[in-house]
């Protein structure tokens, strides 16, 4: 049995690699740490052969590294897209993967690295297996510009009210797209969303290559709600509706 620890800062693709992991029979999960002080007593106290590691524990990288030597663990970072594979390589971890991964190369990173070996994955599109992924070519061409920013801020673990001022609109605009990406798709909410984001590399791709927009200030939402004549228009309150969690 290869005992794995999931060390990643984005609850909901923590849990989408949690799920993939979980239904191979020779993997299982055995902690889920959200912080360093987790992490390292994790570490020390649980037996295990893969750390699955992202990016937002590097201040804690030497001390786990120190501690994966000793204890015979493999390390394999979760790195963002936009970040270089060999640097980390060169930090002494086993493994990289990026986070636009399919689930099947999540998988075949961990048994690797559990057998000793390691694991680097390429960051060119065209080196990977995506030509066969009809279901996610389909999903993706169906999804239009906003609809793809919004499943990627909702990958990245980004709430209702964040996504909305991400993209200069309202909240009851967002949970109006996201149930029509949940149509589109065939989910039911964020989680199973996030799965199928991660099962279907090409659509990875697409949703990561779409950088969420930094959140507008005080007074770029007032300027966004001025009139053309200078006059601020007082924002009309929406009618109450089920949350799209």
């Amino acid at each position: 049995m290869i005992n794995v620890i999931i060390a990643d800062h984005q609850s909901i693709f923590r849990a989408g690699i949690a799920k993939v992991l979980a239904v191979e029979e020779d993997i299982r999960i055995v902690g889920q740490p959200q912080s360093a002080e987790q992490l390292l007593n994790a570490l020390e106290k649980l037996r295990l052969r893969v750390l699955i590691l992202s990016t937002k524990f590097l201040p804690s990288l030497p001390e786990v590294l120190e501690i994966a030597g000793e204890q015979q663990i493999a390390v394999l970072m979760l790195v963002e897209n936009a970040e270089f594979a060999s640097d980390f390589m060169r930090m002494g971890v086993q493994g990289v993967i990026y986070r636009s991964a399919g689930g099947n190369v999540v998988v075949e990173a961990v048994r690797r690295l559990s057998r000793g070996q390691s694991f680097l994955q390429s960051p060119h599109p065209g080196d990977s297996d995506t030509s066969d992924d009809f279901v996610g070519t389909r999903v993706r061409d169906r999804l239009t510009d906003r609809e793809l920013r919004i499943v990627a801020a909702v990958v990245q673990g980004y709430k209702n009210r964040d996504i909305a001022m991400q993209l200069y609109t309202s909240e009851q605009m967002v949970k109006n797209c996201l149930r029509n990406i949940f149509d589109k798709i065939g989910v039911s909410d964020r989680l199973e969303l996030a799965l199928f984001v991660l099962h279907h590399r090409i659509l990875a791709q697409a949703t990561a290559s779409v950088a969420a927009a930094p959140s507008r200030s005080r007074a770029a939402a007032a300027a966004a709600t001025a009139t053309p004549n200078g006059d601020e228009q007082r924002a009309v309150p929406s009618t109450p509706s089920s949350t799209i969690h």
